[in-house]
């Protein structure tokens, strides 16, 4: 998978797409997520399904079937240049170990001023303004090896009403 995601990445440098994620699933489907500055078009996975299919047919890549995809409303946040990229954002954070009898958090992600994704320390502390003050919390702050998982967790309103 290490290779995969090597060859993956590889390829999209020094393009305007941003490879999320590689993973296999059943029936040796081989999904690509990627992302795009205006968000990702149907034209785009097309591009990077022909480059990619190109290289892992030179590097004999074994898979089925390869699908191009968007990391959706929900981007999962992979990287600690994620959560600097998407401060200001709201957010569902998942910690290894519970705070105030819990784990999952729902808030705006706030990362230090000046902080850049390129160049984020590991021990750098991002701060989460929780959406509802339940308890004693109305803010937790974690670094990212405290994280278990985290993802985009966007408000949608499909009746067209302003909340």
């Amino acid at each position: 998978m290490a290779d995969i995601l090597a060859l993956a990445q590889e390829t999209l440098a020094g393009t305007e797409y941003e490879l999320v994620d590689v993973e296999r699933a059943p029936l040796g489907l081989l999904r690509i997520i990627i992302d795009h500055p205006e968000g990702v078009r149907i034209e785009h996975c097309e591009w990077v399904s022909k480059q990619l299919s190109r290289v892992f047919e030179v590097e004999n890549v074994d898979y089925n079937r390869m699908e191009v995809t968007s990391p959706g409303v929900d981007r999962p946040l992979l990287r600690i240049g994620d959560y600097v990229r998407f401060a200001g954002s709201r957010v569902q954070v998942r910690l290894h170990e519970a705070l105030d009898n819990r784990k999952v958090f729902v808030g705006t992600l706030h990362a230090p001023e000046g902080a850049l994704p390129a160049s984020v320390p590991l021990d750098t502390v991002f701060r989460l303004e929780l959406d509802e003050a339940s308890g004693k919390l109305t803010q937790v702050e974690f670094t990212y090896d405290q994280v278990d998982r985290a993802k985009l967790d966007p408000v949608l309103d499909f009746k067209g009403k302003k909340r």
